[in-house]
């Protein structure tokens, strides 16, 4: 299956004197950051992107891009944030987690949003882009949703150099969403489901990394707030019929009710590693994670965003995607 054409910014939407020139990308290792750098480096080629991070081997997706600088640093040393900022146009914060305690959420998505825009102040930087979330609230019902919110007003003191990106849940071939459920699917007979009615309103990840260059690009046209949604809204349960169906492992569907739902998020929270599900994500899905029509989309930036049935498939159907190397996992035993 061929990918849709992802709508595109070139270098000369307008004057390359206005255009930033070195941008730092906080997060830009990650799922959404590997798509940004790619697409900005298409976009305005000739600046540097600089990328910090703890462990350089994260960086192995994008060292080779023409302008990237993988830098070691700990973005949560506020000394070292500031060092980083020091001569940058703009900069770009994807940092961000799904799991973790209270503390790790104030840790991640408020010190760091707080330290950035004094940092970005005392810098002078001209531009900051910030990606939140869908569903923000300083009283919504999980650790994450009012952790994200009080993010965002950390950042507030930036003004018009900020702009903020309240993205659904972002899928693609390098997703731990959809991915997560097809190979579940292939390890077990049926599959219970916490939350299963709740909505989502799914974003292709190189339409959330076209936001960010457009929002760099041509700031005069970008609002302050930007909901970033797809065209489609599906529960849970039915975005995890369709990674078994696209990949080829089909299981039933069991929807589990409230208390049973909690179990099971307990549960995997007392398994090692991150869980797939926890008690505050099973919170935060008591909000709808879709765009509420309030603010401007996609569309206000002349981005039609993808829809997961033209997407999901070409990364999802064996021997696509990840799943190109399930080939590879097998004879290495990994299966």
């Amino acid at each position: 299956m061929t990918l849709p054409a992802t709508n595109s910014l070139s270098a000369s939407e307008g004057p390359a004197s206005a255009r930033p020139r070195r941008v730092l990308v906080l997060g830009g290792t990650g799922f959404v950051g590997q798509s940004f750098c790619e697409q900005w480096t298409r976009a305005a080629p000739g600046g540097t992107l600089l990328v910090p991070t703890r462990r350089m081997a994260r960086g192995q997706a994008i060292r080779h891009l023409p302008g990237v600088v993988l830098q070691p640093a700990d973005v949560h040393d506020p000394s070292a944030l500031r060092a980083l900022v020091q001569g940058c146009d703009a900069v770009v914060n994807l940092v961000a987690i799904l799991q973790g305690s209270a503390q790790a959420f104030e840790h991640t998505h408020v010190r760091l949003p707080a330290q950035l825009a004094a940092a970005c102040e005392a810098a002078g930087v001209k531009r900051v882009v910030h990606v939140s979330a869908l569903g923000v609230g300083l009283h919504a019902p999980s650790n994450y949703l009012r952790s994200k919110a009080a993010g965002e007003a950390a950042l507030a003191p930036l003004g018009q150099a900020l702009t903020l990106l309240r993205p659904s849940v972002i899928f693609g071939a390098r997703d731990r969403f959809l991915n997560t459920f097809a190979r579940l699917q292939a390890l077990a007979p049926v599959v219970p489901l916490a939350g299963a009615s709740s909505t989502f309103q799914p974003v292709w990840v190189e339409d959330v990394a076209q936001a960010i260059v457009h929002s760099l690009l041509k700031p005069e046209d970008t609002p302050a707030v930007l909901e970033c949604a797809g065209p489609e809204v599906y529960t849970l349960a039915e975005l995890v019929r369709l990674a078994g169906q696209w990949s080829g492992r089909a299981r039933p569907i069991l929807p589990l009710p409230g208390p049973l739902a909690t179990l099971q998020a307990l549960a995997m929270e007392a398994l090692p590693g991150e869980p797939l599900m926890s008690r505050d994500n099973l919170a935060s899905m008591q909000v709808p994670n879709v765009a509420t029509g309030q603010l401007p989309g996609l569309a206000a930036l002349g981005i039609t965003p993808a829809s997961l049935k033209a997407i999901g498939p070409a990364y999802l159907s064996p021997g696509q995607g990840c799943a190109r190397l399930d080939a590879l996992r097998t004879r290495a035993g990994r299966r």
